[in-house]
């Protein structure tokens, strides 16, 4: 009989466990895979939410979490857990995503352990590594000991060549975020209770007929724009909220202080902007499907909005997603308050313009990344 492969996928932040929730249950799904999570829980209670929606149980759990790291502390806490995980639990291959610190210490892991190494949404680059920091070093580096590079798109792919990786090593699936986006929809629309339950939970958190308003929903949390310029952004929301008192702005803030104090400070007590907790996937994709405007400095969004026909504007100088801004989905506008002004009051102000970017072709994929990845696992 032959064996089963031994697939191990690490994660440990809210984004990660979103776009790997889809590609586990895809594994699961296969009978050439025995396949097991394990969660760093460098974001605790984020990553614990989005486990529950897509109803994973990890079979390890680090538990990594604590009050006052540093890079250099979840590095090496990472480092060091994997090393244990890995001796005890020999997979053949671990699944890694994207650019986070415990990509990048899980891929380093593995390496030294001898695991082959899958890089999901691989091949992202601003070829700065500062910007972003600490993402753009983390995601070259995967790439120097990834083993299969699952790109999102052609220009992840070329990115990958033109650092010397082989071309049969490189594999374009599209981005599992899109499986994501409609595996949560469609749960959500096959049950009335829990779409009534969300409608409720989101209309008790607003102050305002979300459902029928127009209004600019916001996500800001880049230790790029922390300071100067994440006061800038505020006060660009803030002069658009005065500018605009028909329009709504929902903030649901992270929970970093650098985010909340100056948001706080600057745009508390705005009776149309609404400065809310962090929400829940399911939430999220509710409001994001009735939002108008998408104003972000995330990167998951500039791929999940084009998909509900939302334009999205980047609060951000470069992006390692490109390929949206190319196909009219994506403006970058930074952390400049003149930008932001101009380009959301264009957006509000101009059909045509609104027009031009929500009816843009989402450049990310049709939703079955997932089915490719799991066919490349299954052909080794």
């Amino acid at each position: 009989m032959k064996l089963k492969k031994q697939i191990m996928l690490v994660f440990g932040t809210r984004p990660e466990a979103i776009k790997m929730g889809p590609l586990y249950h895809a594994l699961r799904g296969c009978p050439d895979f025995k396949t097991k999570v394990c969660v760093t829980a460098q974001h605790r209670e984020m990553l614990d939410q989005v486990l529950k929606v897509f109803e994973i149980i990890p079979d390890i759990d680090l538990d990594l979490m604590k009050a006052g790291q540093d890079l250099s502390d979840i590095t090496s806490s990472v480092l060091l857990g994997m090393r244990g995980v890995f001796l005890e639990h020999r997979p053949d291959v671990v699944l890694v995503h994207g650019d986070t610190t415990t990509a990048l210490a899980s891929a380093i892991s593995a390496f030294y352990s001898g695991v082959l190494i899958g890089h999901v949404e691989a091949g992202l680059r601003t070829h700065n590594t500062c910007a972003p920091f600490p993402e753009e070093f983390n995601r070259q580096v995967v790439s120097r000991v990834a083993r299969w590079h699952f790109a999102p798109t052609l220009l992840s792919k070329q990115n990958l060549l033109k650092e010397g990786i082989a071309d049969e090593k490189i594999i374009v699936t599209g981005n599992t975020v899109i499986d994501s986006l409609h595996w949560v929809l469609g749960r959500i629309e096959e049950n009335s209770q829990r779409l009534v339950s969300i409608n409720n939970f989101l209309s008790d958190s607003l102050r305002f007929n979300w459902q029928e308003t127009r209004f600019v929903l916001i996500t800001g949390h880049r230790r790029e724009n922390f300071g100067d310029s994440f006061s800038e952004i505020c006060e660009g929301i803030k002069e658009l909220a005065c500018r605009y008192p028909k329009v709504h702005f929902v903030y649901p803030m992270h929970l970093n202080p650098n985010v909340q104090r100056p948001a706080l400070q600057i745009l508390g007590g705005l009776f149309n902007v609404h400065l809310i907790g962090p929400l829940e996937y399911e939430q999220f994709v509710c409001l994001l499907k009735r939002s108008y405007i998408v104003l972000t400095d995330s990167g998951g969004i500039q791929e999940e909005a084009p998909s509900l026909g939302k334009p999205v504007l980047v609060m951000r100088e470069v992006t390692e997603r490109p390929e949206a801004v190319v196909a009219g989905t994506v403006r970058l506008v930074g952390a400049n308050r003149q930008r932001i002004v101009d380009s959301v009051s264009d957006l509000l102000q101009s059909s045509k313009s609104y027009d031009s970017m929500s009816r843009a072709h989402n450049p990310y994929g049709d939703g079955k990344s997932c089915a490719r990845i799991v066919s490349a696992l299954r052909a080794v």
